[in-house]
C-alpha cells in the first residue's frame, strides 16, 4: 500500500538542483501505482536543517506546494504516500511526523497494534500531539529512545523492540545529516545501491532511475545507509549480511509506451508477459525444469494434498489452477482465500503442498497464511511476480513469473502470468509424479507456446469491437457473468475487473447456480457475459451453457457471449459475440478473460474514470 523512498547522497546540491527533493518526488511518482491518498517528504541539509511539506490528496498536490514554497537545498530526506488507517486523508495526518522538537522525521508503512497504550505513555511524559495516526506515536518514541541513546540507529532498535504490529519505519533527524535510517517487520522494504549515494525504497521502482543494484532486508532488521555505506543488523544489534540483486527491467518499462493508461499497455503486455513466463524451463532433452523450487523431490512425490492460498485476482488465478492440477496430477486440490485460511484451523501437514500466489509478494493476509501453513509442516511454493519480495523469501520454493512492473493498481498481466505459472507447476508435478506421459506433458507445453500469438490476435482483431462496444454502454448499471469450468472463475474475474474500474454492480456466477437463485436478478435489458467452454470434446458441458443462455434471453437479457472460433451455435441466442482463438479447454482462461478485461477498461474510461488508480484500491494491501 503505502510508497516509501529514502535517499542520502554525497553530491552537494546547487540552487537550481534540490537533489533529495528531486529524487524523493521522482520515486514517490513511481510508487503511484501502490495506491495512496496523501504524499509529504522531509529533509536534511548538510548544516543540520530539517524541513517538511506534506498534503492529501495527489502528489500533484504536493509538488505544487513545494513549486511555491521550495524546501532548502538538501542530500538526504525521506518520501511517503500514504494510504489512510489511522485518521482520515488529511494534510495534518499525512507523513512525514515529526518529534524532538521538528528535529526528526518519520514515515511508515503499516499498522502499530499497541499505538494507544504507547501514546497514553508519552502523553503521560506531556507529549502533545497534532494528528490522529499510530505514525506519530512511532515517531514521538523514537525521539524518546533518541534523546536517551543518542544514536539514530540504536534509537531505531530500541523503538522497533517496544512496536507491535507490521510496519516499515524510515527516520531521518537534523543532528545527522547524511544518514537515513529504516526498520522492517512484516512490511516491504529494499535497498538501492548507487555510487557515493543510497536508496530505500517500498519496491525497487523506487530508485530504478538511478540504480539496478538492489540489496533485499530481512525480517525484523535495521537498515543505516549513508552516501557511501549501508549497514544492516538485527534486533540484538548484531551486523547481517543482506542479499544482493540485480534489478532485470529498465525505466522504460514502467512508463505508458504511448498507451492512454498504464493498464491498456499492461494488457498489450500480456503476449510477452505469458512468453517471459514460460522461458527457461526446459532442460536441453526437453524435459520441463523448475530451478526454483528448492523442495527435495522425494517430498513432492509424497504429497497427498495441495492448497492454493491467494486474495483477489491472485485467489481465481488459484480456482483455474485447481481445475488443471486436479485434473492432470490427480491430486485434491483446495483453493483457500488467504485471509480466512488461518482463522478456520485447516487440516494441512508435512504431506500438504501450499502454493501461496501474490503478484506483490507482500499481500499480509497471504504472508500470514504462509507463516501458519509452515508452522504446521507444510511445504509452500510462491507464485510471485516481484523479485526479492517477503512471500518468496519465506516459502520453501518459488516459480516467478517475470511479468514485469504491474503499474496499474487492477491487474491484467499478472493474472495471465499467475495462471501460466499455475499450469507449469501442475504439469511439473505430473511429470515427477508419472501421472502423464512425457509426449502428452509436450502437447500440452506446445499448445502453451501458442498462447501469446493468440492473445495477439484478440489484442488486434477483437479489442476494437469490444472497445466500441463498451462506450455504447458505458450507462450500464449491472452486469452480470456466467461460466461454467475453468469459465466459472473467469467470470469471477470479469466480474471484479468491472468493479474495481467503472464502480457498478457486477457479479460471477456458476451458470449452473443460475436456477438456483441468481436468475431472480433477470430483467429486461440486463447485461449478462456469458464464457462459453469449447464445443469440441465437452459437447455435455458446451449444451449446457448453451441453455443457460437461452434461459436468460428467454427473460429478456442482453447476453454477450464469449465463445471460441467456429461455434457458430451460440450465434442465435447471442446479442453480441467475441470470439476468440481455439486452444484446449485447460488453458482457455488465457484468452477468454481478455475480453473481460478490455471491456472493464474501456467503459471505466469512456464514464471518465482513473483506470490506473481506482478509488478505495492499493496494488498492494500490506496490512491485514
Amino acid at each position: 500500500m503505502c510508497g516509501i523512498v529514502g535517499y542520502v547522497s554525497s553530491v552537494a546540491p546547487t540552487a537550481a538542483d534540490h537533489l533529495a527533493t528531486d529524487v524523493l518526488l521522482q520515486g514517490l511518482g513511481r510508487l503511484e501505482y501502490r495506491g495512496y491518498d496523501s504524499a509529504g517528504i522531509a529533509v536534511v541539509t548538510g548544516d543540520g536543517d530539517l524541513a517538511s511539506e506534506k498534503r492529501a490528496g495527489k502528489l500533484a498536490n504536493l509538488t505544487g506546494a513545494i513549486e511555491a514554497n521550495p524546501l532548502p537545498a538538501a542530500q538526504t530526506g525521506i518520501g511517503h504516500t500514504r494510504w489512510a488507517t489511522h485518521g482520515g486523508p488529511t494534510d495534518g495526518n499525512a507523513h512525514p511526523h515529526l518529534a524532538d522538537g521538528g528535529k526528526l522525521a518519520l514515515i511508515h508503512n503499516g499498522i502499530i497494534e499497541n499505538f494507544a497504550q504507547l501514546k497514553a505513555e508519552l502523553a503521560a511524559d506531556g507529549v502533545e500531539f497534532a494528528s490522529e495516526t499510530d505514525t506519530e506515536v512511532a515517531a514521538h518514541q523514537l525521539a524518546k529512545n533518541y534523546r536517551a541513546a543518542g544514536d539514530l540507529t540504536e534509537a531505531m532498535r530500541l523503538t522497533v523492540g517496544q512496536l507491535e504490529g507490521a510496519f516499515t519505519l524510515l527516520a531521518v533527524h537534523a543532528d545527522a545529516p547524511g544518514t537515513v535510517v529504516a526498520a522492517r517487520l512484516n512490511s516491504p522494504l529494499v535497498i538501492g545501491l548507487g555510487e557515493g549515494e543510497n536508496f530505500l525504497g517500498s519496491d525497487v521502482a523506487a530508485f530504478i532511475d538511478h540504480t539496478r543494484k538492489a540489496v533485499e532486508i530481512g525480517q525484523n532488521q535495521i537498515v543505516t545507509i549513508t552516501p557511501d555505506s549501508v549497514e544492516i543488523i538485527d534486533a540484538d544489534g548484531e551486523a547481517v549480511l543482506g542479499e544482493p540483486f540485480e534489478i532485470d527491467w529498465d525505466p522504460a518499462t514502467a512508463e505508458k509506451g504511448g498507451f492512454a493508461s498504464f493498464m491498456d499497455k499492461e494488457i498489450h503486455d500480456q503476449p510477452q508477459a505469458v512468453a517471459d513466463t514460460l522461458l527457461g524451463r526446459f532442460d536441453p532433452a526437453g524435459n520441463l525444469q523448475l530451478s526454483e523450487m528448492n523442495i527435495d523431490e522425494s517430498l513432492l512425490k509424497s504429497i497427498d494434498k495441495i492448497v492454493v492460498i491467494a486474495c483477489g485476482t491472485a485467489a481465481y488465478a488459484g480456482q483455474v489452477a485447481r481445475y488443471a492440477i486436479e485434473h492432470w496430477c490427480r491430486i485434491p486440490t483446495e483453493v483457500e482465500l488467504a485471509h480466512e485460511f488461518r482463522y478456520r484451523d485447516p487440516v494441512v501437514n508435512e504431506k500438504t503442498l501450499v502454493v501461496a500466489v501474490s503478484q506483490s509478494g507482500e499481500t499480509m493476509d497471504t504472508l500470514m497464511a504462509v507463516r501458519h501453513a509452515r508452522e504446521q509442516g507444510a511445504k509452500v511454493i510462491a507464485i510471485c511476480n516481484t523479485y526479492g519480495s517477503t512471500i518468496p523469501r519465506e516459502s520453501d520454493g518459488v516459480l516467478y513469473t517475470h511479468a514485469g512492473p504491474e503499474i496499474a493498481v487492477a491487474s491484467t498481466k499478472a493474472f495471465l502470468s499467475q495462471v501460466v505459472a499455475c499450469y507449469l507447476l501442475g504439469l511439473y508435478l505430473a511429470q515427477l509424479r508419472g501421472n502423464k506421459f512425457r509426449d502428452e506433458i509436450q502437447v500440452i507445453l506446445n499448445e502453451l507456446q501458442t498462447i501469446p500469438e493468440k492473445i495477439e490476435r484478440i489484442l488486434t482483431e477483437i479489442k476494437p469491437r469490444v472497445g466500441e462496444f463498451a462506450r455504447e454502454h458505458q450507462d450500464e448499471q449491472s452486469v452480470l457473468f456466467l461460466g461454467r469450468h475453468v469459465g466459472y472463475p473467469v467470470a469471477m474475474e470479469g466480474a471484479l475487473k468491472l468493479k474495481e474500474l467503472a464502480y457498478i454492480h457486477a457479479e460471477g456466477f456458476a451458470a449452473g447456480e443460475l436456477k438456483h437463485g441468481p436468475i431472480a436478478l433477470i430483467d429486461s435489458g440486463q447485461m449478462v457475459f456469458i464464457v462459453v467452454p469449447s464445443s469440441r470434446g465437452r459437447d455435455s458441458l458446451h449444451a449446457k451453457v448453451v441453455s443457460n443462455i437461452q434461459e436468460v434471453r428467454a427473460r429478456g437479457a442482453n447476453t454477450v457471449v464469449i465463445a471460441e472460433e467456429g461455434d457458430t451455435e451460440v450465434e442465435q441466442y447471442a446479442s453480441e459475440v467475441f470470439y476468440v482463438p481455439q486452444t484446449f479447454t485447460l488453458l482457455a482462461p488465457l484468452l477468454t478473460t481478455v475480453p473481460l478485461q478490455i471491456f472493464a477498461m474501456d467503459l471505466a474510461t469512456a464514464k471518465g474514470l482513473d483506470v490506473d488508480q481506482p478509488r478505495n484500491l492499493a496494488k498492494s494491501v500490506t496490512v491485514e
